[in-house]
């Protein structure tokens, strides 16, 4: 099944990709993208964490949601996706909402890289902070709410990020504890109008920030 993912890096590389573990953190309109976009690519280990189950809201972006499926929980949805794919991928799926203090929850597992893509912004924070101290790989998508125009999504470090209130956010943290390190993210410097209430989103951004998210995972193991 991965023959032209083999014949486009060779099958070195590929063996890198086979041969690492990842941890995504929120299936939802970015998550649910780069967990797709990383077993199509041959990753043979992924954690997966959200607590959250499948609204009628979720169709309009997340690759998991259908009619068939409200009410059921993200995770589970995402391990039938996966083994659908590839079923020799092994799946490790955590039912939380991560917080300061279940952090550790996740932490017990062994893995290379960290997408996080989930909502809020202390657990961003520490997510970050663990992973410079265990000499985790970690990419960290900001907000994708509230914008259409996918070509405006670029990768960087957090110190060159704009107009985004959570890298804003996360910039102050990281310069309050004098964290130094580079802290790769994902983030777009598009802005719309403010609405009150719920965050108007669709797929195209959130998508293509997963799929940025997962392509800088395996270009990261195959360089």
């Amino acid at each position: 099944m991965f023959e032209r993912t083999i014949k486009l890096i060779g099958e070195d590389k590929f063996k890198k990709i086979n041969n690492t573990s990842v941890a995504v953190i929120g299936i939802g309109g970015v998550g649910g993208y780069a967990v797709e976009a990383l077993v199509r690519s041959g990753i043979s280990t992924l954690i997966i964490v959200d607590y959250d189950t499948i609204e009628i809201s979720n169709i309009n972006r997340q690759i998991i949601s259908d009619q068939k499926h409200i009410g059921f929980f993200k995770v589970d949805e995402m391990e039938r996706r996966i083994l659908n794919i590839n079923p020799s991928c092994k799946v490790i799926k955590i039912y939380d909402k991560l917080s300061l203090d279940n952090m550790d929850n996740l932490f017990k597992y062994s893995f290379d890289y960290l997408i996080d893509a989930c909502d809020t912004i202390v657990v961003k924070q520490e997510l970050i902070k663990r992973c410079l101290d265990d000499d985790i790989k970690i990419i960290s998508c900001m907000g994708t709410g509230n914008k259409l125009e996918p070509s405006m999504l670029e990768i960087t470090d957090i110190s060159k990020t704009s107009y985004d209130p959570i890298a804003k956010r996360i910039r102050k943290y990281l310069s309050v504890n004098h964290i130094n390190k580079k802290v790769p993210v994902v983030y777009s410097k598009e802005q719309n109008n403010k609405f009150e209430g719920s965050i108007p989103s669709m797929i195209f951004v959130p998508a293509t920030a997963g799929l940025l998210c997962a392509n800088y995972v395996i270009k990261s193991i195959i360089k």
